[in-house]
């Protein structure tokens, strides 16, 4: 009879952190924000270098302050596709983040199929606008759009212990 208690107890027991950590992870850290909250600006580097603001209605976004890559955003954007590829930066290695299954508004792996398959275009929003991270767009021609964050090569490299590869600006100390 003790070893069922024990057993018993120990199953509680990880069932009861396994819940937390799942919550934790899900829902915990996020925190939703709209259009007026200053972090809902979206901005868009130009061929020029300089990050601009780009119009941007419907917007729904969530982030949170454990990590510069849990940010996404989903939108709409009056700017045609045509009228941004000849004034914005293209983002060659845009890999979108999972959601969280509650923000609906962002499918990952549809935004990630549609950029493959040319359907969405992506954009740089900055560079390294926190070290080793960029802000990333994609929008579609019918003025859908979408935001997240994520590593560059630069920070892929640094944050691994590595020397930053050439042509990236200077870790800050600490990294």
């Amino acid at each position: 009879m003790n070893g069922k208690l024990i057993v018993g107890g120990i199953v509680l027991t990880a069932i009861v952190f396994g819940a937390g950590l799942y919550y934790s992870q899900v829902y915990a850290y996020y925190e939703t924000f709209d259009a007026s909250a200053p972090r809902a600006t979206v901005r868009a580097t130009t061929f020029d270098g300089v990050a601009e603001d780009i119009l941007a209605a419907d917007y729904e976004g969530i982030d949170a302050n454990t990590s510069p890559i849990r940010f996404r955003a989903c939108f709409t954007t009056p700017l045609s596709t045509a009228m941004m590829t000849e004034t914005f930066v293209p983002y060659e290695a845009a890999e979108p983040l999972i959601a969280p299954k509650w923000f609906g508004c962002f499918d990952a792996k549809q935004i990630g199929d549609d950029l493959e398959a040319g359907a969405a275009m992506a954009f740089l929003g900055e560079a390294n606008f926190d070290y080793g991270i960029d802000s990333v767009i994609a929008v579609y021609p019918d003025g859908r759009a979408f935001s997240w964050h994520q590593i560059n090569p630069c920070g892929e490299a640094v944050f691994d212990g590595d020397p930053a590869p050439e042509g990236c600006p200077p870790a800050p100390q600490g990294q």
